[in-house]
């Protein structure tokens, strides 16, 4: 028995000694620098809008859009993948991104697509009306 124990003492001891291989990796919502939207929607339709946002760097990825509900209104980010152990270069990269809308309210759109953050560590929002036909 005492040598079980031991055994499973210098399994765990010799284990925890070991390289840690877990990617160093974040998640990060980016800015958007620029939204086009169409200038009102179709109860029931499909209609697209675009976003341009730029990374800081190359080791900033696309991981996917933020889209939050709100009543009305609809929070839009964009969310990125940033990979802390690769050796990117400080080169900002401009990227575009659309995604597809269905309007399933009757009610106006509020759109509040994020700008950033304040010096009080604030998000900043611009928010842009989309009327619905």
């Amino acid at each position: 028995m005492k040598k079980i124990a031991l055994l499973l003492i210098t399994i765990v001891v010799f284990t925890s000694c070991l390289k840690d291989d877990t990617p160093n990796y974040t998640f990060e919502y980016v800015a958007i620098d620029e939204a086009i939207t169409p200038a009102s929607f179709t109860f029931g339709e499909k209609d697209t809008i675009f976003l341009k946002y730029t990374f800081k760097n190359a080791c900033y990825n696309f991981d996917n859009v933020y889209y939050e509900y709100q009543d009305t209104a609809r929070v839009v980010a964009i969310k990125a993948f940033v990979d802390l152990d690769a050796t990117c270069t400080d080169v900002a990269i401009e990227k575009e991104h659309k995604f597809i809308v269905t309007a399933t309210q009757r009610q106006d759109y509020l759109f509040k697509f994020f700008k950033g953050k304040d010096s009080d560590g604030e998000n900043i929002f611009e928010e842009i009306v989309v009327p619905v036909n």
